[in-house]
C-alpha cells in the first residue's frame, strides 16, 4: 500500500489516505462503507498492526478502481503532509552510515576517517518535522551552513525488544523518504541534536510504501538535486549497517514502538564535502527522491 496523510481543503482536518491510481482514498469513510472500522490517522492504522495492510489491500483491490460515493477524490486535488506529521517520539538518526560519506566527514567536519564499528545514532525532535513542498527555514542568526543529506526512513510496525537481525524486518510497517537537514556550524561539544534537530530540519514523505511492496530495503536508488543540479547520488546497497542491523541494534537498549522513525543515514555529496564547500541559502530549492517511494521539493527560505 501507498498511504498519505493529507488535507482536502485548507480547513479540514488530516486523513489518512491510500492511493489509488491517480485518486486518494480516504480509508476511515471506505472502512465505514465496508464495515471495517479504519482509522483516520496514520499512526493509529499502524497501531492496528500487521492485518490491517493485508486487510485494506484486499477490500480496495476487491473495488477494481470503482469506489463507493464520497470516500475517493483525485490526488491532484489534496495537500499532502508529511505521512507522521506528529511523531510520538524523537526520530532516530543514523550518522556516518556510507563509507564515502564517512570519508568526505572526515576531511570537513572532523569525524573520525575510521569506519564506525556500531550504528552512530542521533535525534531529531517532532517539531523538525515537515511535509511535502513546506518551507525549510533558514535562520541567519544561527547558521551559515545549512546544508543537506537525503536518506531512507524505516517506520517501525511492531513493538521491537532485544530483536535479533534476523527478525528485525518483521517489525518494520514501511518506508518513507526524508531529508536530514543539518546546520552545520550548530555542533555542540560534539552533539548533534541542535544542528540537526531544528524546526522543519526533517522533511519526510510524500507517503509511506507499506513494507510487503519493499521487501529488500537494501536495493533502492536515492538522489537529491539543489537549484536542479544533482548532488547525491547512490544506492541503500551501501549502507554500511542495513535497516535490519540498525532496527536490531537500536531495540538492545531501546525499546522500539509503532510509528518510531529510524533515519538511516545518507551517501556522499553533502555541501559540507564539496571543494569549496557549498550551503543553502533563501531562495534554493532541493529535491530528494527515493526510489519506489517518492520525490521531496523543498524551498528554502529565511526564517
Amino acid at each position: 500500500m501507498h498511504l498519505v496523510t493529507y488535507r482536502a481543503t485548507v480547513e479540514c482536518e488530516a486523513r489518512l489516505g491510500a492511493i489509488a491510481g491517480d485518486l486518494v482514498l480516504d480509508l476511515a469513510r471506505f472502512g465505514a462503507v465496508k464495515g471495517v472500522p479504519f482509522p483516520a490517522s496514520m499512526l493509529e492504522f499502524i497501531d492496528l498492526g500487521p492485518q490491517a495492510v493485508t486487510v485494506a489491500t484486499q477490500l480496495i483491490a476487491d473495488c477494481n478502481g470503482i469506489f463507493p460515493i464520497g470516500t475517493a477524490q483525485p490526488l491532484a486535488n489534496v495537500k499532502l503532509l508529511a505521512p507522521i506529521p506528529r511523531p510520538r517520539k524523537n526520530i532516530f538518526g543514523i550518522g556516518l552510515n556510507y563509507t564515502e560519506h564517512v570519508a568526505e566527514s572526515a576531511k570537513s567536519l572532523d569525524t573520525s576517517a575510521e569506519l564506525p564499528r556500531q550504528p552512530v545514532i542521533f535525534s531529531k525532535p517532532p517539531t523538525s518535522v515537515i511535509g511535502p513542498d513546506e518551507p525549510i527555514l533558514h535562520n541567519k542568526a544561527i547558521t551559515q551552513q545549512l546544508d543537506w543529506e537525503i536518506e531512507l526512513a524505516a517506520i517501525i510496525g511492531t513493538k521491537a525488544k532485544g530483536v535479533s537481525r534476523e527478525d528485525a524486518l518483521r517489525h518494520v510497517f514501511g518506508y518513507t523518504v526524508l531529508i536530514d537537514m543539518s546546520a552545520r556550524d550548530c555542533r555542540r561539544a560534539g552533539q548533534w541534536i541542535y544542528s540537526k534537530g531544528q524546526d522543519s530540519f526533517a522533511p519526510m514523505g510524500p507517503m509511506v510504501v507499506t513494507a510487503d511492496e519493499i521487501p529488500d530495503p537494501q536495493t533502492l536508488d536515492l538522489w537529491l538535486t539543489v537549484n536542479g543540479v544533482e548532488k547525491q547520488r547512490s544506492n541503500t546497497a551501501f549502507m554500511l549497517f542495513k535497516v535490519d542491523e540498525l532496527v536490531a541494534d537500536i531495540s538492545q537498549g531501546i525499546t522500539l514502538e509503532p510509528g518510531d522513525i529510524i533515519a538511516t543515514g545518507t551517501p556522499a555529496g553533502v555541501g559540507a564535502g564539496m571543494d569549496p564547500q557549498e550551503w543553502l541559502w533563501p531562495g534554493d530549492v532541493i529535491v530528494g527522491t527515493v526510489e519506489g517511494i517518492g520525490t521531496l521539493r523543498h524551498p528554502i527560505v529565511a526564517a
